[in-house]
Formats: C-alpha cells, sequence, structure tokens
C-alpha cells in the first residue's frame, strides 16, 4: 500500500489504504469532538470560527482558531517533508514515516490525552490536527490526490458528481472507470463512518485510550505492507 506510487500504484493499493486511513480518520474526529468538543479532522468550520471571533475583536480566541489551521497545516508539511527527505535518499520506507509519527502520536495520546483533555483541552486539538494534517497529506501525495480520509465534503461532492455522469457516459471504459472511483468514495466514506461509529462506543468505556486501536489500526498496516514487500522478493528470488 505504501511502496506503489505513480504508474505502479492501481485502484486496489488506493483501496487498502483508503479503508484504513479512513478508519482512523473517523476514530479520530469523534474522539476528539467527544473529548473536547472540537474538530480535529479538518479545519473548514475553524475558518468560520476565526472570522467570527476576530469581528469580535476577541484576540485570544482568534488566535486559538489560528492555531487550529495551524497545525493541520503543519502536520501536512512535515509529512511532506519527512517524505522528501527519504525519497532523496532512496529510503524504501519513505512513505511509512508519516504512519510511524502518527502511530507515535496516538499511542503518546492514549496514555496522556486524559491529563491534556483537562489541563489544556485545546493542546489535545492541537496534536490531534497535526496528526491528521500528517495522515491527509500523505495519502493525498501517494494517490496523486485520488484519496483523501480526513474530510468528506468533497468525497460526497465527487460522488454526486460521478453518480450523475453515469447516466450520460454510457461507453465500457468510462463506465468501468466511473463504477471504480465510485466505489472508492463508498469505502471511505463507508469506513469513517465505521471509524466514528467505533471511536464513540469505546470512548464512551475507555475514554482517550480509544485511540490505541487506531494507533494499532496504523502500525498494522505497516507490518503488513513490510511482510508482503519481502514474501513477494523471497518468490521471486526463489524462482529466480
Amino acid at each position: 500500500m505504501f511502496r506503489h506510487e505513480g504508474k505502479t500504484r492501481n485502484f486496489k493499493h488506493n483501496l487498502g489504504i483508503a479503508s484504513l486511513l479512513s478508519f482512523v480518520a473517523g476514530l479520530v474526529n469523534v474522539t476528539g469532538f467527544l473529548s473536547v468538543q472540537k474538530l480535529t479532522t479538518n479545519i473548514t468550520g475553524h475558518f468560520a470560527y476565526l472570522i467570527d471571533e476576530v469581528f469580535k475583536l476577541e484576540w485570544l480566541n482568534s488566535l486559538v482558531y489560528f492555531l487550529y489551521i495551524f497545525f493541520f497545516f503543519l502536520g501536512s508539511f512535515t509529512s511532506n517533508l519527512l517524505i522528501e527527505i527519504a525519497l532523496r535518499k532512496h529510503s524504501k520506507i519513505s512513505y511509512q514515516i508519516p504512519v510511524f509519527l502518527e502511530s507515535f502520536i496516538l499511542l503518546a495520546l492514549a496514555f496522556l490525552g486524559a491529563m491534556m483533555a483537562s489541563e489544556s483541552p485545546n493542546f489535545l486539538a492541537f496534536v490531534l490536527l497535526f496528526s491528521m494534517g500528517l495522515q491527509n497529506a500523505l495519502v493525498t501525495k501517494i494517490s496523486k490526490a485520488t484519496v483523501r480520509t480526513t474530510h468528506l465534503t468533497g468525497l460526497f461532492t465527487d460522488l454526486g458528481i460521478e453518480l450523475s455522469q453515469l447516466i450520460f457516459y454510457k461507453l465500457p471504459e468510462q463506465q468501468a472507470q466511473l463504477w471504480s472511483s465510485v466505489k472508492l468514495r463508498l469505502t471511505i466514506i463507508s469506513f469513517f463512518f465505521l471509524g466514528g461509529i467505533t471511536g464513540g462506543v469505546f470512548y464512551m468505556r475507555i475514554g482517550l485510550k480509544v485511540l490505541l486501536l487506531a494507533a494499532l489500526v496504523l502500525i498494522s498496516t505497516i507490518v503488513y505492507d513490510f511482510l508482503k514487500y519481502h514474501w513477494l522478493l523471497f518468490h521471486r528470488r526463489h524462482r529466480a
């Protein structure tokens, strides 16, 4: 899932990364909202609150909303920076590095998040937004902007467009391409929803420790990718 890009990347690779990372995003979205009552996977709403606070001359609140936006941006910047540095060193784990970092952040929050939520809820939101910025930039870059996992507005827009195009584009190759895209959008939406439900149910029982599950999903994707890659190498060498 993380080792293919450009022409070597196919629909199956995108479907795999979309399902797993959208599940994580949905879980983080609901967990963040239940713990600090803030949106922690996207920044669209924060822009409106920022402008509202500026017009009310509430400069401290304006700064907080600006920082929400900034930390998501910083996560995206950091993600691509790490990938580009690793690619220039011909690293075989270039795209896994942001996932490692995101996993570490979520693991740390699973144990320290409750204290942060009570003493500094805004800082908890900053860190969650940073982690989602990491994820969004990673999946956008590796899929060439085909997959987005941290928010649904664009997904429902694309889904509506593509479903309407099915009425007019009747050639078999056009229909196949559109249905593949529709399947991808529905997969992301479904797993985001599933992650949200999972986050809500487990948050009521174990609080922010539910982020352990999100971290486990991320780590499992890295392990699976590693094992599959070396299994394929083994088979190629055996055949040779």
